[in-house]
């Protein structure tokens, strides 16, 4: 296709597009075609990143984990909400913000100089982030979010995604969960750092230094990477081994659908290499 020969960078998606593994992120299998694609992208010179919404390891834990698993992925290959965040939290001045996350978060903001303070009443904040909060989730911490929100806290979501993509199946993500209860209480508005927002997009374009509509977005989730591409302008590239399957986007007009809905990442490889 024209417009695939005018991509010259890829933003692609880990679980379920390029791997599975558990809903802790562990014991990554690789997907069918995965190490061809990367293999393919770096023959033709192709920069690439990954962008997961999973917020569990930092960006640079998630790349050893893809490089252990056996992808070609470099050490600042890895991009999260908590990457996109920080570029958020500077831009709007928040310096103190709440974190209902683990490390996967915490570690990011205080690496770029952001206090990440742990969900305790009586906490004064910026801004309120959650993320994956799962085993740790009290009705404490959600009645601090509530609080630093009802007080004038900004509040920011890695993702407003019911499930992600694991070999155990489709699981609940827990930053949606949050959401839910914290906005239902306080009428407050989510934004969304993660995926599909245009801000997820627009940091993995400045990391590429690739303008966003000279990239492709590939993934599994038919809420996540082509809504995404669509509202950037970018090229969008639908896979079948995650979330999503031959017929998710059958329903919709065509300039909403994916410009390439496949069955695998090999199928991408083998066009690129045609190409």
């Amino acid at each position: 296709m024209p417009e695939l020969r005018g991509v010259r960078g890829f933003v692609l998606d880990m679980d379920g597009t390029l791997v599975l593994g558990d809903r802790n992120n562990k014991g990554l299998a690789l997907l069918p075609g995965a190490l061809e694609f990367l293999t393919t992208l770096r023959e033709l010179n192709l920069p690439f990143c990954v962008f997961t919404n999973g917020t569990v390891k930092t960006p640079a834990q998630c790349a050893d984990a893809l490089r252990q698993a056996g992808l070609p992925v470099p050490s600042d290959g890895v991009l999260t909400p908590a990457s996109s965040a920080v570029e958020v939290f500077r831009r709007r001045g928040h310096r103190r913000v709440m974190v209902l996350g683990v490390k996967g978060i915490t570690e990011v903001l205080e690496q770029a100089g952001i206090e990440a303070l742990p969900p305790l009443r009586g906490t004064t904040c910026d801004a309120v982030f959650a993320g994956w909060y799962r085993q740790e989730l009290t009705i404490e911490a959600l009645e601090a979010a509530i609080e630093a929100v009802s007080a004038g806290a900004a509040y920011y979501s890695a993702s407003q995604s019911p499930y992600f993509a694991t070999s155990e199946g489709r699981t609940l993500g827990s930053s949606r969960a949050i959401s839910a209860v914290v906005r239902d209480v306080t009428r407050t508005r989510v934004t969304v750092v993660g995926k599909p927002s245009v801000q997820a997009l627009r940091t993995a374009s400045r990391h590429l230094g690739v303008p966003v509509p000279e990239l492709a977005v590939v993934g599994d989730d038919p809420e996540l990477e082509v809504p995404m591409a669509h509202k950037g302008g970018a090229f969008a590239v639908a896979v079948h081994t995650g979330i999503g399957h031959a017929e998710s986007f059958a329903h919709l007009p065509e300039h909403l659908r994916p410009h390439l809905d496949l069955p695998d990442v090999g199928a991408l490889a083998a066009l690129l290499r045609a190409g």
